[in-house]
Formats: structure tokens, C-alpha cells, sequence
């Protein structure tokens, strides 16, 4: 047996790409993306039908250029989360525009009409994922999507407030970035930090333990790896979202995961139950340079990216597009 397939008796794995190829290569349950692996995917010659698309769909729709762009982004998200539906048998998170971090009503309208878009190409919500950053403002408007059935995948999520105010606020699943906290870490030591030492790995074990020790529902998947003995740490952990490349790995590499976390050790743990209003959350989470620091970072990332993505489709298909579009008709 390899690891991959050993990992999977334990923990459901996800496929952290935009790559269709490689999310039916390694056969995952769930597939996420986010702005920076789309603007990978949306590069390659084989998904510029997926762009094509959206451009086309937001040429037609009135408005002004900044209207017509987020109508193009919008529905290259949907593009790519519909053709990923056609391969996984789970679901699939899409990415809200990290702009809208701090703006909870924008983020509910934002939410709503990626959903409304799903419906309309005929896929059930129960089979998407709304992301959103882990601020105070993002957790406050995924509890309201909850309400009204819509899942979300709170991300970004770097620090022990973010997690038990996620888990307060009734979310579907979260996603803690091991890989962007061990990053932190062995900056700050200038060294790299040892594998039973790993705060990545730290931070989601404690997660798991505290979730499962008092009865929360909402999933962990454990994102953002560096390396596969990060993930084998792991086994056990609700969801692990894995990139292609440590896809490969494990699945060339033969051997056993022994699973790691599991809900009767976590009922045994020590953690205290806890309750935290927006000044206690904030308190605690600015208490967390790390966090503090790999959110803001996090959010800035993913919004350069979205822009680029942007730039990119503006400077290459919108051209060819117009161009086939203005073209005169044949005699």
C-alpha cells in the first residue's frame, strides 16, 4: 500500500488545485481552489475554453468595466467549480474576493449569487462550499450563510480564536494553514523547525482536539503543506487538502500511515471550553503575531492574485475575443 492510499482509511482527501487533470489523476472526494491557483489553471491552453466563456458572458451583460469584470470573475469561478463537479464526488470550495474580507453584507451578496449561479447550472448547495477569510466580519457572515444552507469553508485561518469563533458560529469547515505557520516559524528561528516540533501541525491537532472534545461539527481540513511528513502527522483529521505535487509523492511512496488524531484522545485532552464576543476575539487573535501578520499577508496575496488574473485575461483572450466577435461576416 502507499501513503495516499493508507491516508485515505483515515481522513478524506481534498485536491488543493485548479488543475482538472490532476484532480481526476488522484481521485480526491473534495476539490478546492483559490484565486492563486485559478490564475495557474486559467494560464493553461486547455481551460481557455473555461475563460473564454466568462468573457464572453460578461461582454454581454451591461455595465461599466469594473460591473463587466466582476460578472468575468464570477463566472470563471462557477466555470471551474462545475467542470471540477463533473470529476469529484464531494464538493467544491470557491473563493470569495478576499476585497471583501472586512465587509460582511457584501460577502452575504457575493455568496448568494455564486450559489444562484450554481442552481442555475443545475448543482445542488449542498455541493459547494462558499470560502471566506477567517476575519471577525467573515465568520459573521458565514453563521448567517449557514442559515439559510448555504456551507462555507472559513480559510486563512492561522490562530486558536479564529478557530473556536468559527466553531461558535456553526461554519461547515475550516481550514488552518499548517504549511503558511510552519513558514512563519522557521523565519522567525532562521532555522527549520523539527517534525515533532512542528507548530503547524501543533496548531491543528489542538483544533481537532478541542472541536471533538466538545461535540463541534464543523470540519477541519488541514491546508497549505509543505511537505508529506506534515501530512501523515495529521492522519486522522477530518479533511487534508493536498497539492498535486505531495500528491505524487505519496502515492509513489509505499508504506502505512498510523493515524494520529482521533475523537478519544481528543476527549482526553485538556482543553477548556471557551466564549468569545467580537473584543475577546480580537483581543485574543492580536495576541497572535503570527496570525496577525499571515492573515493580513494572506488577504493582500490572494487579492494581488485576483487582480492579476484580471490583468492577464484582459491582456491576452479579451483581444482575441473582440476580435472574433467585431470581425466582419464572411460574403
Amino acid at each position: 500500500m502507499n501513503l495516499l492510499d493508507s491516508l485515505k482509511r483515515y481522513t478524506t482527501v481534498v485536491a488543493d488545485t485548479g488543475d482538472i487533470d490532476s484532480i481526476a489523476e488522484y481521485q480526491p472526494e473534495d476539490a478546492t481552489t483559490n484565486p492563486s491557483l485559478l490564475f495557474q489553471a486559467a494560464k493553461q491552453t486547455r481551460y481557455e475554453h473555461l475563460v473564454n466563456d466568462a468573457l464572453r458572458h460578461a461582454i454581454d451583460l451591461p455595465g461599466d468595466r469594473t460591473a463587466r469584470t466582476e460578472a468575468f470573475m464570477d463566472k470563471l469561478l462557477v466555470n471551474f467549480g462545475t467542470e471540477i463537479l463533473k470529476i469529484v464526488p464531494g464538493r467544491v470550495s470557491n473563493e470569495v474576493d478576499a476585497t471583501l474580507s472586512f465587509d460582511v453584507e457584501r460577502s452575504l451578496a457575493k455568496a448568494r449569487k455564486l450559489i444562484g449561479m450554481y442552481e442555475k447550472a443545475g448543482i445542488g448547495r449542498e455541493r459547494i462550499l462558499i470560502k471566506l477569510a477567517s476575519t471577525w466580519e467573515g465568520i459573521r457572515a458565514a453563521e448567517q450563510l449557514e442559515r439559510e444552507g448555504i456551507h462555507c469553508n472559513l480559510t486563512l485561518l492561522f490562530s486558536f480564536a479564529q478557530a473556536v469563533a468559527c466553531a461558535e458560529a456553526g461554519v461547515t469547515l475550516i481550514s488552518p494553514f499548517v504549511g503558511r505557520i510552519y513558514d512563519w516559524y522557521r523565519k522567525e528561528r532562521g532555522a527549520d523547525v523539527p517534525a515533532d516540533e512542528d507548530p503547524g501541525v501543533t496548531s491543528v491537532t489542538r483544533i481537532y482536539n478541542y472541536y471533538k472534545k466538545f461535540g463541534y461539527q464543523t470540519q477541519i481540513m488541514g491546508a497549505s503543506f509543505r511537505k508529506v511528513d506534515q501530512i501523515v502527522r495529521l492522519a486522522g483529521c477530518d479533511l487534508l487538502t493536498i497539492s498535486p505535487d505531495l500528491l505524487k509523492q505519496m502515492e509513489e511512496t509505499e508504506g502505512q500511515v498510523t493515524r494520529r488524531l482521533n475523537a478519544e484522545s481528543a476527549r482526553a485532552s485538556d482543553e477548556k471550553k471557551i466564549h468569545l464576543d467580537e473584543k475577546a476575539f480580537r483581543w485574543m487573535h492580536n495576541e497572535d503575531a503570527m496570525a496577525v501578520e499571515k492573515l493580513s499577508e494572506g488577504i493582500r496575496k490572494f487579492a494581488a492574485d485576483t487582480r492579476k488574473l484580471e490583468q492577464y485575461v484582459r491582456e491576452t483572450h479579451l483581444p482575441r475575443i473582440l476580435e472574433k466577435e467585431l470581425a466582419p461576416c464572411p460574403a
